[in-house]
């Protein structure tokens, strides 16, 4: 299951105004002069050729007239969390894989094909009812190829993959749709004469794994519909994170360090309305150039305390401040989570 254009799908909800409209979530444009990036775009802003992580001066120049918003994160949170509650009644067993898709193991509620389409479909129903957006399912025997097949009808859509041929539904499948696979990948493959899935499968697992490595075994697995990963119960993120570019590169250090303090109340906000203590706090800076550095530390103890975070990474940055040099971007994170309430809340995923 993934949620249709998930962040735009909230403001729109919460404002029917914008139904129609270009609509994107991300960094003010300022004009086309900002340096942040899209998190995401409704479907009439991608006829212009939007896409989740492009810069936002690119976006501007390419939509000026598309309506530019903030992400609301705790709303979205909200959302989220709602979402995954009706999610986890429906299944046998259910994985959260991010803010906005899950993975639902249905095969003792749902012994035939037919049971498992209506079983999607009743899913939609209550997300659309409830919640007044819409997601995308894909009906699959693996995880891999339910995946591939939520993204073939979006948005709104319903994609069940024949079980006695999931390889035939891959095969004319353009490569750049298996989980994973990018530009640098396509590429490879190009210079190889692959094209598609079809063309991919008649590749030994030998070979893949001569290209890939231990990657290959995987992809092998994906690609001739044998990938068996269980669907599990995720009990809590690896990390969180926030960061922002700043508009014009920062030569003064104190506001470095006052965007940090912003950044730690957010960040330990975050982790509280979890119920999540850390044990592990660090920083990104990235300087003029792009050259960026990270830095992290291990505590005593497990915590949510916003003054530990905020003292933490403020010690972290000292190393810098004698580069003398301009910043672009600066970010906090904590890592080692641990759940203090045994029930999930909400997992949050946060872009660059």
């Amino acid at each position: 299951m993934d949620l249709d254009a998930f962040y735009v799908s909230v403001e729109v909800k919460d404002n029917p105004s914008l139904k129609g409209l270009p609509v994107v979530v991300g960094a003010d444009p300022e004009g086309g002069k900002a340096r942040g990036v899209v998190m995401t775009s409704s479907y009439e802003a991608r006829k212009f050729g939007l896409k989740s992580g492009m810069p936002i001066s690119i976006a501007y120049r390419l939509c000026p007239n598309a309506v530019y918003l903030p992400p609301r994160w705790e709303r979205y949170g909200e959302i989220s969390m709602q979402v995954m509650d009706l999610l986890r009644r429906r299944a046998d067993k259910f994985e959260q894989t991010g803010i906005d898709e899950a993975f639902l193991d249905v095969s003792d509620r749902a012994t035939s094909l037919e049971q498992a389409q209506d079983l999607a479909r009743a899913i939609k129903k209550d997300i659309r009812d409830s919640l007044g957006i819409t997601c995308s399912i894909g009906v699959a025997p693996n995880k891999s190829l339910a995946k591939i097949a939520s993204d073939r009808q979006k948005p709104d859509g319903l994609t069940v993959v024949p079980f006695d041929d999931p390889k035939g539904f891959l095969a004319p499948l353009p490569v750049a749709v298996i989980p994973g696979v990018g530009s640098k990948t396509q590429a490879f493959l190009k210079e190889k004469g692959i094209a598609t899935i079809g063309e991919l499968q008649k590749v030994s697992g030998q070979e893949l794994l001569k290209w890939f490595g231990k990657t290959g075994v995987w992809l092998w697995g994906v690609i001739q519909a044998e990938e068996r990963l269980s669907v599990f119960e995720r009990d809590m993120l690896k990390s969180m994170s926030v960061e922002r570019t700043f508009g014009e590169d920062v030569e003064d250090f104190d506001r470095v360090y006052a965007q940090i303090d912003i950044e730690a109340r957010e960040l330990a906000e975050r982790v509280r309305d979890a119920d999540l203590k850390f044990k592990v706090t660090g920083i990104k800076i990235r300087f003029k150039g792009f050259q960026t550095f990270t830095r992290e530390v291990t505590l005593t103890g497990y915590t949510d305390s916003e003054e530990a975070l905020r003292h933490q990474a403020r010690i972290l940055l000292k190393e810098f401040e004698t580069k003398k040099r301009p910043v672009r971007l600066v970010g906090v994170r904590v890592s080692q989570l641990k759940r203090e309430k045994a029930e999930l809340t909400r997992l949050d995923e946060w872009a660059e």
